[in-house]
């Protein structure tokens, strides 16, 4: 018998980060990320890939059940038919948001194996993961590379994760997979609806989130995937978003997740005046700025603003007869409203933010699963998000050449992924609406703490003080002109800002060691993310 000795995972040996550039953007970053090489930053559009797809090992239908029954036991049987060893990387997904069982089921599982050093690939990390902090502690998980949000972010800024965080878009991720920038042993696919084959639905069962599109890249490039279901149907499971000719083990458990902790604080509309006024300023600039028109389309993000914007435009629409051919979602229940009283035709959606997005998606043709495949993937032969008219999105800051920040706050410390927001902002028009103060800290500052998009490509910004517009799009400002939409430099507003607030932030205290990068959608590294001081 042939013996196959596997490399053994770069992160395993040597330094997480080594080396530093400055790339396009002026920012310095590590040039070797966990063992791996790395391209910085080379500009907007600067840098061209070349090679072919990753394609994951053949398979032969001769290895797998006649009977197409792949069901195993329970998750640490099926880690175990995976073959799962030191320094693997596992990849879940977040379709669950702060519901999400299943990624905690398997690390945990890996952990009761005695395996050590693995990279974690989750789209997202929220709240609930928060005890895989214990499992970095012990070896099991050596660092993670996905939006982190709340505990897992702190954590990672304070210096802790044994390796560096890796924080990509939604795009990006796929982008990475695709190109072989990550290669996935083990993805995990939590679904409310499966065949014992391994089709898979997210749109049916008890459980039922929405759309799994976050899963469909790792399904298709993974060496081994594992379908985790607590509603096991006859084949075949219609329809089915996650083919099972792509399945290798099948399990079945109590509960996947819990469908009602989809919806989160960023989902709710809000209810701050200064806050209302922000998404009415949006929706007067959009129907004032000539977008706003038959056939038009939109995006917006799941933010309390932007969730607010979507109800004003509404009010627009329908007071001028206009009808949009498609949103972009996060699906939620306001998107709903506008298929349903017939002022779009379609709802594309990538991920279902609230249970109407839910109840949806899996009723309504006109409400279309869609992946980050097809709508982000900056290396594909084009993508919905520059076919995109409008896109209206928040930001954590925003500075005067119009960059933009994400991930962290001005102390710092990071808090957040990126999602789909980068992905974003080669819409049509490029919309941040956010506050003046956050905690009675400025938003708009001199040079944003981290970069997680360029000014470039950001071309309006709108707060309760003023609309600002990028004076690269003379357009725009043309459009607007004689308007009584309160048009504003950016500078002068983040100068009135700061007169009422006694100067701009104080500067993060940080050290010169990297905890994470920001990678930007055609995988090159945009910024560093760095250890807060004690």
């Amino acid at each position: 018998m042939n013996v196959v000795t596997m490399p053994r995972a770069p992160w395993l040996d040597g330094p997480a980060a080594d080396g530093l550039a400055d790339n396009a953007a002026g920012r310095r970053v590590p040039t070797v990320i966990n063992g791996q090489e790395q391209v910085p930053f080379q500009g907007v559009g600067g840098y061209a890939p070349e090679g072919a797809r990753h394609g994951p090992p053949i398979r032969s239908a001769r290895d797998y059940p006649a009977d197409g029954d792949k069901r195993v036991p329970d998750i640490k049987a099926a880690l175990e038919k995976a073959g799962l060893r030191d320094g693997m990387t596992i990849s879940s997904h977040h379709h669950f948001r702060n519901g999400d069982k299943v990624a905690l089921m398997v690390l945990q599982a890996a952990a009761e194996m005695g395996v050590k050093g693995l990279r974690w690939f989750p789209s997202a990390s929220f709240p609930v993961h928060e005890p895989v902090i214990q499992l970095m502690e012990q070896g099991v998980v050596h660092h993670m590379e996905g939006s982190m949000n709340g505990p897992l972010g702190d954590f990672t800024s304070r210096g802790r994760m044994p390796g560096l965080g890796v924080l990509r878009s939604h795009g990006g991720r796929f982008q990475a997979v695709q190109d072989g920038e990550v290669h996935i042993d083990i993805a995990v696919i939590a679904a409310p609806s499966a065949d014992p084959f391994g089709n898979s639905d997210g749109s049916h069962g008890p459980s039922a989130c929405g759309s799994l599109g976050f899963a469909l890249a790792d399904s298709m490039y993974a060496d081994h995937v594992i379908v985790v279901t607590d509603n096991l149907v006859p084949f075949p499971c219609i329809p089915w978003q996650i083919q099972g000719n792509h399945v290798d083990s099948v399990v079945v458990v109590d509960s996947v997740g819990d469908p009602s902790k989809i919806v989160s604080g960023t989902t709710q509309i809000t209810r701050s005046p200064d806050r209302l006024l922000i998404a009415e300023h949006v929706a007067r600039f959009i129907k004032e700025a000539g977008i706003m028109r038959d056939g038009f389309s939109f995006q917006a993000g799941a933010g309390g603003i932007a969730l607010a914007f979507v109800a004003y435009l509404k009010e627009l629409m329908k007071q001028d007869g206009v009808k949009a051919r498609f949103v972009r979602g996060g699906s939620t229940q306001y998107l709903v409203e506008l298929l349903q009283e017939g002022l779009t035709d379609y709802i594309l959606d990538g991920q279902t933010f609230d249970l109407a997005g839910v109840q949806s998606i899996g009723s309504d043709p006109r409400h279309v699963a869609s992946t980050p495949l097809t709508s982000y993937n900056y290396h594909g032969k084009g993508n919905f998000a520059s076919m995109v008219d409008a896109v209206v999105l928040g930001a954590t800051e925003v500075d005067v050449d119009f960059n933009a920040n994400v991930v962290t706050h001005s102390d710092g410390m990071l808090l957040h992924g990126i999602g789909g927001w980068q992905n974003c902002l080669f819409s049509g028009c490029t919309i941040l609406a956010v506050p003046s103060f956050r905690d009675r800290i400025p938003v708009l500052v001199e040079r944003v703490t981290t970069l997680t998009g360029p000014g470039e490509l950001v071309d309006v910004v709108v707060t309760e003080r003023g609309i600002a517009i990028n004076p690269r799009r003379e357009d725009l400002l043309r459009a607007v002109e004689g308007s009584t939409l309160p048009v504003r430099p950016i500078a002068d507003i983040k100068a009135e800002v700061e007169a009422m607030s006694g100067g701009p932030p104080s500067p993060p205290r940080t050290t010169d060691r990297p905890v994470a990068v920001i990678k930007w959608v055609d995988g090159t590294v945009l910024d560093t993310v760095w250890q807060v001081e004690p």
